[in-house]
């Protein structure tokens, strides 16, 4: 829990955070609270969205809104139930999204592999893009941000499978191509986020979804103790990422700041993955 500030960096801002309702999203919805603004949580569990609300340290400042980011309907009315309860938006973090396990070419078929990626990308590329469209709008009336999660995958091998890393290279590509798009009244940002102990869940299409990062991290299948990884011993929690959400989101620190993806992965691009590779397969 982030200990309530008096004036803290986004002090008055509102946000609103898709797949807010676990993980990242939640760590996000809470610091963003901690530093003044006032926040709404998306996602498609309208039960973890209230717990979510219920527990944070500013219950008054926060609202639940279940919905898919896959549906431009549920979306505008998202924005529209923000800018009703909160008067503006200023800051906007798609993030809802799901990973592939590893999941090597070799081990899909040409059907679970259509399937798969049908899935993935319309959540992970898709649902931001739909997210960004909804928004825009409200954003240039704030000149606020729009702060993307993104991923180790957005720029390495082996932060997942094929298919997952072909979404965080587009989500990339996003950042680039929206930050043009929006200039000069809305900044586009993305954070390129490390291997967490989170909810985050895998493709029905190939029975992943009950399957979530937690089990992998029990499984000793990730590690946040990787030795190829400088900073190896670093916190796997989903709150130790959230700084830069706070930076980037914030007029203050970064009004000249666009276009930017800030890595928090332990400094991967020192080294890289080593002799990892998706799925483990050996041809």
């Amino acid at each position: 829990m982030f200990a309530t500030q008096q004036a803290g960096w986004l002090q008055g801002d509102v946000a609103l955070i898709t797949g807010g309702g676990s993980g990242i999203g939640q760590a996000v919805a809470e610091r963003y609270l901690a530093e003044g603004a006032s926040v709404a949580v998306f996602g498609r569990d309208a039960d973890k969205l209230k717990a979510v609300v219920e527990a944070s340290s500013a219950p008054e400042r926060m609202l639940a809104l279940p919905g898919d980011v896959r549906s431009s309907e549920d979306l505008h009315a998202a924005v529209a139930q923000v800018a009703a309860r909160f008067g503006k938006l200023d800051i906007l973090v798609p993030n809802a999204g799901i990973w592939d396990y590893n999941r090597s070419i070799t081990r899909l078929d040409g059907q679970q592999l259509t399937d798969t990626f049908n899935e993935l990308f319309s959540i992970n590329v898709l649902g931001y893009l739909l997210t960004v469209q909804a928004a825009w709008q409200e954003l240039v009336k704030t000149r606020g941000s729009v702060v993307m999660t993104l991923s180790n995958a957005s720029f390495h091998t082996a932060g997942g499978g094929p298919v997952y890393t072909a979404s965080k290279f587009a989500g990339r590509g996003l950042v680039n191509q929206l930050a043009y798009e929006l200039a000069p009244k809305v900044r586009v940002n993305g954070v390129a986020v490390g291997a967490m102990n989170t909810d985050l869940r895998g493709p029905a299409s190939i029975g992943l979804n009950e399957r979530t990062i937690s089990d992998s991290f029990a499984r000793s299948e990730i590690t946040g103790n990787n030795p190829l990884i400088p900073l190896h011993d670093a916190s796997v929690e989903p709150q130790d990422f959230t700084g830069s959400y706070v930076l980037l989101a914030s007029r203050k620190n970064a009004g000249n700041i666009t276009g930017a993806i800030v890595p928090v992965d332990g400094g991967i691009a020192v080294r890289g993955f080593g002799d990892r590779a998706a799925g483990g397969d050996q041809l």
